[in-house]
């Protein structure tokens, strides 16, 4: 299977795409404030391919729990220049926007995908990545960041979560997106509980049966402080790897991590075992 990030073709077949995630904002749950001016954020975006990242996901809004929205001026101020930089580099940069406006200025900046939690919210979304040609992840989110963790609730998780990205992808198809651009990922810790996140993380198959290239960003997520107890989101990364492993036998395409070290080595592995490939470097 692979993935069309507009000009480029990523083989999922090969090996599991590793995303690294780069928030320029001061309060991303794992990482806010450390990379909040562009030369920093640049530096370790080129640090994450150097790393091995596959792509490089920038963000300029926080989208943990209890996160407020911000101005689209404010969100663009933040991540323009660090596209910039990480695409004339030759970075597969995407953006992770929910907002038309700010995805259209990341794509006319270099981006090459567009990583929206709403799943075309913006009624503007579809037309802006469909006439770049450009790569789209469509995430599963119950509720909005600020509500989403308040008593989430499922009859069947993986099969709530299954349908409702099947039917994103049938919209965006239908706004002109091309199936080869989609990528489909079910929203670890978007507005679920710790046993929907297990379910769903057990349910892979399920969700790449749907017909797309499936992403799993469980990194540092609160769910696994929720089994292992109170670590602090740095301490999470094993965790991250046992999750992210299992996720990839199920058939998951892509991970993405906070840490491409740690992101790389679990997805080589895992891949040695259950793809048979073996590939050194």
């Amino acid at each position: 299977m692979t993935w069309r990030v507009r000009a480029r073709v990523l083989d999922t077949a090969a090996h599991t795409l590793v995303m690294g995630a780069l928030n320029v904002t001061p309060d991303s749950f794992s990482d806010g404030g450390r990379y909040a001016d562009a030369e920093s954020a640049v530096r370790r975006g080129l640090e994450m391919l150097e790393e091995g990242a596959d792509l490089v996901d920038v963000g300029g809004e926080s989208t943990r729990p209890g996160a407020e929205p911000v101005e689209a001026a404010e969100e663009l101020r933040r991540v323009l220049p660090v596209v910039r930089g990480l695409a004339a580099a030759g970075a597969v940069v995407s953006i992770d926007t929910c907002k038309a406006e700010v995805a259209a200025a990341a794509l006319a900046a270099g981006a090459a995908a567009v990583n929206d939690v709403t799943a075309l919210g913006d009624p503007g979304m579809a037309g802006v990545v469909a006439s770049a040609g450009a790569g789209l992840v469509l995430l599963h989110m119950q509720g909005t960041p600020r509500t989403m963790q308040v008593d989430p609730h499922y009859e069947d998780v993986v099969a709530e979560v299954a349908r409702f990205l099947a039917g994103r992808a049938a919209a965006a198809q239908a706004a002109g997106i091309d199936p080869s651009c989609l990528c489909l990922d079910p929203g670890i810790g978007f507005g679920k509980g710790l046993e929907h996140n297990l379910a769903l993380l057990r349910g892979i198959p399920e969700l790449a049966a749907v017909g797309y290239p499936v992403l799993v960003g469980a990194s540092r997520k609160r769910f696994l402080a929720g089994i292992l107890g109170p670590l602090p989101p740095a301490e999470r990364d094993a965790a991250s790897a046992a999750a992210h492993v299992l996720a990839i036998a199920g058939g998951a395409a892509v991970i993405r991590v906070h840490n491409v070290v740690v992101g790389l080595q679990t997805a080589r592995v895992a891949d040695a075992i259950v793809r048979a490939v073996a590939a050194r470097g």
